[in-house]
C-alpha cells in the first residue's frame, strides 16, 4: 500500500549545504520522498512510501532521515493538528457540514488539542469519530494520522521529564 506523510526536522548550523543535504538523503532511501528547503535550519519531507502499514511505512522514513541526518530533530510529523476546513477538504465535505458534525456532538466530538478562535484537532481522533458514523474515511489516511498522532506526542513528552510528567498527571484532570 502507499502512505502519504510529511516530516519535518530541525537541523543543526553545520548542514547548510543543500547538495549534501540532498545526497545524504537518497543515499539513505529518502529517494521516496520531495524535499523541502524553504524555511531555514528546517527540511521538510513529503513522503509517498510503499509499505504493508502506515506505521511501517512512518518509522522506516524517519530511520531512513536520521541515518542521513543524526543530528536532525523530528519537529512535526503529519498530517495530524487539523482544523475543520482541513477535515472537510479531506473527505470532501463542507466545513459548515464538519462543523454542524462538532457542535451536533460536543459530548462525543473529539476535544481540540488547542480551543480558540482556530481550534485545532488530532486528524486520527476526529477521522475516527467520522468513520464510527460511518463517513467514507481512507483505512491508510486514517492510519498515518494515528501514527503522526503519536510521534508528535511521543516528541512533545520527551521535552518533559519522567518526574515533571509524573507531577503534572498528579494533579491534572484528563
Amino acid at each position: 500500500m502507499e502512505f502519504e506523510f510529511k516530516l519535518t526536522f530541525k537541523l543543526p548550523a553545520n548542514l547548510a549545504d543543500e547538495d549534501q543535504l540532498m545526497s545524504r538523503l537518497g543515499e539513505a532511501g529518502c529517494t521516496d520522498a520531495l524535499v523541502g528547503l524553504g524555511v531555514a535550519s528546517q527540511v521538510g519531507l513529503e513522503f509517498i512510501r510503499q509499505a504493508s502499514s502506515g506505521e511501517d511505512a512512518i518509522l522506516s522514513a524517519v530511520g531512513d532521515v536520521k541515518r542521513a541526518l543524526p543530528e536532525a530533530t523530528l519537529i512535526e510529523a503529519s498530517p495530524d493538528f487539523v482544523g475543520l476546513t482541513d477535515v472537510a477538504a479531506l473527505l470532501g465535505l463542507t466545513r459548515q457540514n464538519i462543523r454542524k458534525l462538532w457542535l451536533n456532538n460536543a459530548g462525543a466530538f473529539p476535544a481540540p488539542v488547542h480551543a480558540g478562535a482556530a481550534s485545532v484537532w488530532h486528524l486520527a481522533q476526529v477521522l475516527q469519530f467520522l468513520s464510527d458514523r460511518q463517513y467514507p474515511v481512507s483505512q491508510p489516511v486514517l492510519e498515518v494520522a494515528r501514527v503522526t498522532m503519536k510521534l508528535n506526542i511521543a516528541r512533545q513528552q520527551s521535552m518533559v521529564s519522567n518526574a515533571e510528567l509524573k507531577r503534572v498527571r498528579q494533579h491534572a484532570v484528563f
